[in-house]
């Protein structure tokens, strides 16, 4: 019965990357607009049920690979290295990206990433449905800012400033990308723009936000004797 299961979940799960990449290639072949859903429905060889039912809307035919991101910034502030801030944990978590040219960052000069966002940042719709991912990254990050102990509102308000310095620091680099620069030239500015964003942040968070507690040791079983020599 597991197996079956398995084989059924990777089956959906094949057939939901077989669908966005169908759009995708229709949408930058064609221009998002000018497609329709049932374009997308018919080149996929699929039903228009049947694509909603992996996909509610057409934009987030696009913008679902942004679904496997909306937890990041919160999985980076729970797992922060002791005494480090939440704001510390972002930059130095999207200091790195940068060094490694991650697409999240929009410091990536690949041709098809370009034209992903080049797809993304033209297209009114697809830009306004990202605030559905964007509410939900802010959500996810509040939600661990609490189980610190942070008040609800100023959790919220924190979660919220992390993000959108991350978003906005993506949609620089990319405008960066989009003018003709290389990722290896517009590093050195992207980085002094993440280090002057986040510095931002910090005078204001780092009063407010704690740093992460470290892990308390294991106490010794009763009646334990003591190693030699400890």
């Amino acid at each position: 019965m597991e197996k079956t299961t398995g084989l059924r979940e990777n089956k959906k799960l094949r057939t939901r990357r077989q669908l966005a990449a169908t759009a995708l290639e229709l949408f930058l072949e064609r221009g998002f607009d000018a497609v329709s859903v049932a374009d997308v429905a018919a080149a996929a060889e699929v039903s228009k049920p049947t694509l909603f039912r992996y996909f509610p809307s057409k934009e987030d035919l696009v913008l679902d690979r942004f679904a496997d991101h909306q937890d990041e910034a919160a999985r980076i502030v729970r797992d922060r290295p002791a005494g480090q801030t939440p704001v510390g944990a972002v930059r130095t978590h999207f200091l790195g990206a940068l060094a490694e040219r991650d697409p999240i960052t929009g410091l990536c000069d690949h041709p098809g990433v370009l034209a992903f966002q080049r797809l993304l940042y033209s297209t009114a719709s697809l830009e306004s449905r990202m605030s559905h991912y964007t509410d939900r990254e802010v959500e996810l990050l509040a939600a661990v800012l609490e189980a610190e102990s942070v008040r609800p509102l100023a959790a919220r308000l924190a979660a919220t400033h992390l993000v959108a310095v991350r978003h906005a620091l993506g949609r620089e680099n990319y405008l960066r990308m989009d003018a003709g620069q290389s990722a290896d030239a517009a590093h050195p500015a992207a980085v002094a723009d993440a280090e002057e964003a986040f510095a931002m942040l910090a005078d204001g968070l780092d009063r407010t936000l704690p740093r992460a507690e470290a892990e308390p040791r294991p106490e010794a079983e009763p009646g334990a004797e003591a190693a030699p020599g400890a």
